[in-house]
């Protein structure tokens, strides 16, 4: 048998995803095929956005990070390491399994130099923002 935690957010990004359009990997398909969702926080500077993901047990080459058609997707894996058999286990609450998160990146990011740093079990991306450009007034001669 297996136990999961109940997520009252899983639930409601489930109904969500209902009513939003589809748009590149971020389909109902891929966010239920997760085993369990690393904990995120996402902040703003003036020159970026950045990711912060705790990633507790999980290898570096577990990990894959992508940026596709304006998404970008953080997955891996996390082993289950108490699958012995000369153990008996009486509790586990640590989830295992594959994990997926996907955001969807505002116009003013460039996805090309988004860079990733995995240490002590944290994920950190940053997501470098493109300077606004400045409307321009183009002056049209009449003929």
């Amino acid at each position: 048998m297996k136990l999961t935690t109940w997520d009252p957010f899983r639930e409601m990004e489930a109904v969500l995803d209902r009513y939003r359009p589809a748009r590149g990997v971020a389909s109902n398909e891929e966010i239920t095929r997760s085993d369990w969702y690393p904990s995120v926080d996402v902040s703003e500077t003036d020159a970026a956005f950045h990711i912060h993901a705790e990633l507790p047990g999980v290898k570096k080459d577990d990990i894959k990070v992508t940026v596709h058609d304006g998404i970008l997707t953080l997955s891996g894996q996390r082993e289950n390491v108490h699958e012995q058999k000369d153990k008996k286990v009486h509790r586990v609450e640590r989830s295992f399994g594959s994990f997926r998160r996907s955001f969807t990146l505002p116009d003013n990011v460039q996805g090309e130099d988004v860079q990733a740093n995995f240490q002590d079990g944290v994920l950190e991306v940053d997501i470098p923002k493109v300077e606004k450009q400045k409307p321009k007034q183009v002056e049209v001669q009449v003929k």
